[in-house]
């Protein structure tokens, strides 16, 4: 990657993703879009445009405009907020997806979208779930995730786009506040510890989900489009883990640092659903194996880390 096109830059993970590219790829060389601009490091510290994803003629507009040589496509509508609205999800997900692997097709971009453990369903085995394996997810936010991994494996057969993608488990951070998703618990609790020493949980006590650290997440990002495309086996998309921890489990970590710290339930039947029809557990082998994935957080590290940065 030389000069990178990332769409849903001031996303949850797009906007850590755009600070760190350009810490690694130099300012100028990492262009960040989004439907609209705000204040914040991402938009102001580099290259800037707004860029609505479902216009076609925009988006290569921009990504010629700037002679981009990889284009990073996070803009999505996740799993909770996308079952408010399946059809605007429908419409923004695939839509968007579609003229981004445009976009690099045209321009002969090499190519990256995240894919999720909500691309799996309650057929899915629930433990150390396989890289390849049943997929046949009960939301729009999976069914979307699926399609897209195999209209990018499309456009890497059909056209020969070099197009790459990881299945993230649910992702924890002490910059972006929660977005939405299913996952967004295991944000929003270290948040509450902090300010007001308790937390409802949303989620019900004893269910089990796959998690990442940021830091973790973006690493990977960074470490699959820089690897040997002769190496990989699989493209889109591949399974990547850390921890998998249910929510009793990551109050019991917080109270080693915030032993007053309580919680009780109060449980979200959408979200719950949703969350029980995902693995316990990914099996990240492929990633291992193929481009030498490593996550370096486990629960304990994570918190120590989040409580002391948001903290701060």
């Amino acid at each position: 990657m030389k000069k990178v096109f990332i769409t849903g830059a001031l996303g949850q993970i797009g906007s850590e993703l755009t600070l760190k590219l350009r810490d690694i790829y130099g300012t100028d060389n990492v262009i960040a879009t989004d439907i609209r601009k705000n204040d914040s490091d991402a938009a102001l510290s580099g290259p800037f445009e707004v860029v609505d994803v479902t216009d076609t003629k925009t988006m290569i507009e921009m990504a010629k405009k700037y002679q981009v040589d990889t284009i990073i496509h996070m803009a999505a509508l996740l799993s909770a907020t996308a079952e408010k609205n399946p059809v605007f999800a429908w419409n923004l997900n695939m839509g968007g997806l579609v003229n981004a692997l445009e976009a690099a097709r045209e321009l002969n971009c090499k190519f990256f979208t995240p894919s999720s453990i909500g691309a799996f369903g309650p057929s899915t085995p629930k433990d150390h779930t396989p890289q390849d394996t049943i997929q046949r997810p009960t939301t729009m936010y999976g069914v979307n995730k699926v399609a897209g991994e195999l209209l990018a494996d499309y456009y890497y057969y059909k056209f020969g786009v070099d197009t790459r993608g990881l299945r993230f488990p649910g992702l924890i951070s002490h910059v972006t506040p929660p977005g939405g998703g299913t996952t967004d618990y295991a944000v929003e609790i270290y948040y509450e510890a902090i300010q007001k020493k308790h937390y409802t949980s949303y989620i019900a006590e004893g269910t089990y989900m796959d998690m990442m650290y940021m830091p973790d997440a973006l690493n990977a990002i960074v470490d699959l489009m820089e690897a040997d495309a002769s190496k990989l086996k699989h493209r889109n998309s591949f399974n990547v883990t850390a921890m998998s921890f249910e929510p009793e489990q990551i109050a019991a970590e917080i109270r080693k640092s915030i032993p007053e710290f309580t919680m009780d339930y109060q449980v979200d039947p959408v979200r719950q659903t949703i969350a029980d029809s995902w693995p316990n557990s990914l099996d990240a082998t492929a990633a291992r194996e193929e481009w030498g994935f490593k996550a370096e957080y486990d629960l304990a590290k994570m918190t120590k880390d989040m409580l002391e940065k948001l903290r701060k």
